[in-house]
């Protein structure tokens, strides 16, 4: 007996073994097929190797990327084909056709290509600064909407906020509207049962991103590494607003630990807004399986509205469609390239875009936050920001309270405002969504108000940074090495 209870005790360990090695060998199959750098790769398959029964749970959550099942959904869902649209009123091939920018389009090609929409014409845009602006605007459309609401956020906070759009979405459903709801599971993980409970038992739809995948239900412990970044509100398929901005008490400036929260969003009416539908209904459809309960409308472009592209990207995307983008735009700067981020931790293809910009005489410029929210990005983002000084960049470090606009202006031709920081996470990891903008007016606008945030900011050049004490040039290298995960 005895005998027979250490035969069963040593089955046991070696049995564990087996399956935690057979795991690696499949995450290392995995990691050869679909690994996107040979550094990257290397260090997995070497923890894989000699780490398993750690790196396979690490792998799973950090290094499993692709969507294989977002992709298909997205397929039948229409954007990856003409023949089978997202709704049946109004085809995003009309769409591409009739109310496409031309000008713009022809101006940059390789963002046309990105995305599944080109620049399209006849919008209405307004730049909102910081949130008391931004959360008006929001609020004021949502009461105006007159068939439905669609929204989602990366974080809602069961606050003041919060529940002020809370209250407005139970408005319009019980006024009849159809009102759906999209949040992060990981970015809104202290949202409240009784938060949630309130809005459904009202008539609004409501889904956490991951949350509802009754096909793959052993895979949402592992979906905790990709996060759906992206803030959109759209009313009635006409109005949307993208930008910075979460729900919470702190993006209006209430945080005691922040005090004043920089930010940007964008109000867009037109066709530009049914683009920015077409990625809700994705999202959508990967979070609840089904397809928007809504009738599209038709777009109706203003006589003198500007050109706007809506660009989403994220991990389901065969090529790195972020990455792409703002590589390219750097790269066509040729006057003056403003930045600025609240997280920098840019991979070697920006960092090289960025020093090459220098050399050939543009007004390169990176904006950060002085005061960080978090204290390993805080000196990530330096030790980043030195490197780049290094190259020429000019670094600025915004002092009045946190900085978190998600913001590019490159010459007086082009614009970018969204929801992706300049770090890894939002080039390679997260699903964001970005605006294009090209209008001169807006551009100049956005020049004015990124000329007063460098005002209220203070320039740090190389000599300050190797000034600093011995023990934060260590830490910020050490931060450095965590940069694929930031």
């Amino acid at each position: 007996m005895t005998a027979l209870i250490a035969q069963v005790d040593l089955v046991i360990p070696l049995v564990l073994v087996g399956i935690f090695y057979t795991a690696a060998a499949v995450c290392s199959v995995r990691e050869l097929l679909y690994g996107r750098s040979s550094q990257g790769s290397i260090g997995w398959l070497l923890s894989l190797f000699f780490f398993p029964y750690v790196t396979v749970f690490l792998y799973l959550a950090f290094g499993w990327k692709r969507f294989d099942d977002y992709v298909r959904l997205r397929r039948r869902g229409g954007r990856n084909d003409a023949d089978s649209q997202p709704h049946d009123t109004q085809s995003d091939s009309a769409l591409r056709v009739i109310h496409r920018a031309e000008e713009a389009s022809e101006a940059w090609p390789l963002l046309v290509n990105l995305s599944p929409l080109p620049f399209l014409g006849g919008n209405e845009v307004e730049v909102l600064v910081d949130g008391r602006a931004t959360y008006e605007s929001i609020f004021a459309g949502i009461r105006a909407a007159e068939s439905y609401v669609l929204a989602q956020f990366y974080i809602i906070r069961d606050d003041e906020i919060g529940n002020r759009l809370a209250d407005l979405l139970i408005e319009k459903a019980k006024a009849g509207l159809t009102v759906l709801l999209i949040y992060d599971d990981i970015g809104s993980a202290g949202l409240s049962r009784r938060f949630l409970a309130r809005l459904v038992k009202a008539g609004v739809k409501v889904s956490g991103f991951n949350r509802s995948r009754p096909m793959f239900p052993f895979l949402r412990p592992f979906r905790i590494n990709f996060r759906n970044h992206r803030k959109i509100v759209i009313a009635d398929g006409r109005r949307a607003w993208i930008g910075g901005l979460n729900m919470g008490n702190e993006y209006l400036g209430l945080s005691p630990k922040f005090n004043h929260w920089r930010d940007t969003h964008v109000r867009v009416d037109g066709p530009a807004a049914q683009a920015a539908q077409i990625s809700f209904a994705e999202d959508w459809h990967w979070a609840t399986g089904g397809n928007l309960p809504i009738e599209w409308p038709h777009p109706e472009p203003l006589d003198d509205g500007e050109p706007v592209l809506v660009m989403p990207s994220g991990p389901a995307d065969t090529i790195d469609t972020c990455a792409i983008a703002f590589t390219e735009a750097i790269g066509r700067a040729r006057h003056r390239l403003w930045i600025v981020s609240p997280y920098f931790v840019p991979g070697e293809d920006i960092q090289t875009a960025l020093a090459a910009a220098v050399l050939r005489g543009v007004d390169v410029r990176l904006l950060l936050p002085k005061n960080p929210d978090r204290w390993i990005v805080g000196l990530a983002n330096e030790c980043f920001a030195e490197m780049m000084a290094a190259q020429g960049v000019a670094t600025y470090y915004f002092r009045e309270g946190f900085l978190h606009q998600k913001v590019m202006l490159v010459d007086d031709d082009l614009a970018s405002i969204g929801t992706v920081n300049f770090d890894n996470r939002s080039f390679h990891i997260n699903f964001e969504v970005t605006l294009w903008l090209t209008d001169p007016g807006t551009t100049s606008f956005v020049t004015n108000m990124l000329e007063n945030d460098f005002a209220h900011s203070d320039e740090k050049r190389l000599a300050d940074y190797r000034a600093r004490p011995l023990w934060r040039g260590v830490a910020s290298r050490l931060a450095r090495l965590f940069a694929p995960l930031l």
